[in-house]
């Protein structure tokens, strides 16, 4: 199907999403997610488990995973003197002990400000960023990453409502999960289990990862009609030489990519330097896709269902077809998938 080179708007990406298609919680197992399958050129669909995501992929497919780590970024203090309860949420590690954060109540923490997060370990706020966070200065002894794994708590997504369990700080990561750095899973990969990834090797496809660290503009909302106006947030993004060989290779012997998630999509296409080469990359990118964008690298998308007039909904509709996709969500409601990070999930396939 080729997509109409229209001009599309904010509100075309609207639409209904009651509350009850909201997962609150994942599956019991991950692979028993539902999976809706979209023939982009037959415009068909099929109602799959995710554990038959076996059956579409064959021998010398190549699989690009995101292999950002999510770390517990949400932490609770008190103020120095008063004894006020703060939330802090840690953004982005400037380096030398320093990072931008988010702090709740925001009006209340000030420069200046000590904040006190357990025995020996506390902050100092030494400044103001212009998007309304906080520079703090961490004081501790030993490890950091140990520091966080014990008094940091999962940064579940703002539509979760319930707070964070236990279980959540295995079950909002990947199996795979290696890189520091996200705030949020790239949710797409959450199925995949060990097994499953296993047995994709050994039917013959071939697996490899990039990075982008995925952070808090994933759930800011496009606020503009005009979608040129609307400026991503900066993510972090690494593209290994490894991964651009066999993506360049994969190109020239006219083998399909498959890309686990919108982040995976838009590193890839963050990195294409011309016709369907990409070169090793590491930087920062605010590359905004919507359509009517051409892809040139990934031929399947492995994604979630979305929240409306989301960038996530918008990358998705440029890749399967804006038509194809608004009516793929239609009757994904009517079948009652789940929506979400915690959701069910639908592989597209051109």
């Amino acid at each position: 199907m080729i997509e109409k080179k229209k001009k599309y708007k904010l509100s075309d990406f609207k639409f209904q999403l009651p509350k009850k298609f909201i997962a609150q919680k994942p599956k019991i197992k991950r692979e028993q997610a539902s999976m809706m399958v979209l023939h982009q050129q037959e415009e068909k669909i099929e109602h799959k488990k995710f554990s038959n995501i076996l059956d579409y992929l064959k021998k010398n497919d190549l699989l690009i995973l995101n292999n950002t780590k999510v770390f517990p970024a949400r932490l609770y203090a008190t103020k120095d003197r008063t004894d006020a309860k703060v939330e802090i949420f840690l953004l982005r590690e400037l380096g030398d002990q320093l990072w931008e954060v988010l702090v709740k109540p925001a009006r209340k923490v000030r420069i200046g400000n000590k904040l006190n997060l357990a025995d020996g370990i506390y902050c100092d706020v030494i400044d103001n960023t212009v998007s309304g966070g906080r520079v703090v200065r961490f004081e501790y002894e030993g490890d950091f990453d140990e520091i966080l794994h014990k008094i940091g708590h999962p940064p579940l997504p703002p539509y979760i409502e319930r707070e964070p369990v236990p279980s959540d700080s295995d079950r909002f990561q990947t199996v795979y999960a290696e890189k520091r750095g996200a705030v949020s899973a790239p949710v797409a990969g959450l199925h995949f289990t060990e097994e499953i990834l296993n047995k994709l090797k050994n039917k013959g496809v071939r697996i490899h990862t990039i990075t982008l660290h995925i952070g808090l503009g994933i759930y800011r909302p496009v606020q503009v009609e005009d979608l040129n106006r609307h400026h991503m947030d900066s993510e972090y993004f690494e593209v290994s030489p490894e991964t651009a060989i066999a993506i360049n290779e994969a190109k020239r012997k006219r083998r399909r990519i498959f890309a686990v998630g919108t982040s995976t999509a838009r590193a890839l296409e963050a990195v294409n330097v011309s016709g369907f080469q990409i070169s090793p990359k590491k930087g920062w990118t605010n590359l905004f896709i919507h359509p009517p964008y051409s892809f040139r690298i990934v031929d399947g998308l492995i994604t979630n269902f979305h929240e409306p007039e989301s960038t996530l909904f918008m990358c998705v509709s440029a890749f399967g077809g804006y038509d194809f996709i608004k009516e793929s969500y239609k009757v994904a409601k009517n079948k009652n998938y789940r929506f979400l990070g915690y959701g069910d999930s639908m592989l597209i396939i051109k």
